[in-house]
């Protein structure tokens, strides 16, 4: 990025200002990129903690703060500048999600009921649809509530999943 820097300025201090036009646009691009990486990674920790969540029916503390913080860095990060749009818009969701839930089942076969499943085996029993629409659901929160109130909202969300009545009563 340095070098697209001075590239600019160089490009304006000469009054080549389609080329420095073109370079803004390159360094958008990357800065746009780099965002959706991103948000990328946090949704795959999304996705695994609901993968661990739905196979061993249960929640523990570390599973709902990993999802949880997954939530509040993804409404961080996913709202532009202008603090009126957002990089992936609310129905943009699932496309992101279809693409991520193979290598989120992946990496959870590690952790999963201490690693006991290959990733082909754990493919096999998630119910993937189901992990989705979890996914789907939390990310809506995303838009519908301020960061303020969002961990709060996610704590009383994720008491609904299989063992979150017992999280809820510290029995994890």
């Amino acid at each position: 990025m340095t070098q697209e820097l001075i590239d600019l300025r160089n490009s304006i201090l000469a009054g080549r200002y389609q080329d420095a036009l073109a370079i803004v646009d390159e360094l958008e691009g990357m800065s746009k990129k780099a965002i959706l990486r991103q948000i990328k990674s946090f949704i795959k920790i999304l996705l695994i903690h609901l993968i661990k969540n739905q196979i061993e029916k249960r929640l523990t503390n570390s599973w709902v703060a990993s999802i949880r913080n997954s939530l509040v860095e993804i409404q961080d990060i996913n709202l532009k500048e202008n603090q009126k749009s957002y990089y992936i818009n609310k129905d943009e969701w699932d496309t992101w999600l279809q693409e991520e839930i193979e290598a989120a089942i992946s990496d959870a076969s590690i952790e999963v009921a201490n690693g006991m499943y290959t990733p082909f085996q754990l493919a096999e029993i998630v119910d993937k649809q189901q992990i989705i629409n979890e996914a789907h659901n939390l990310l809506q929160l995303t838009y519908n509530y301020p960061s303020s109130e969002l961990t709060g909202i996610i704590n009383n969300a994720v008491i609904q999943f299989p063992g979150g009545e017992n999280w809820k009563l510290g029995n994890s």
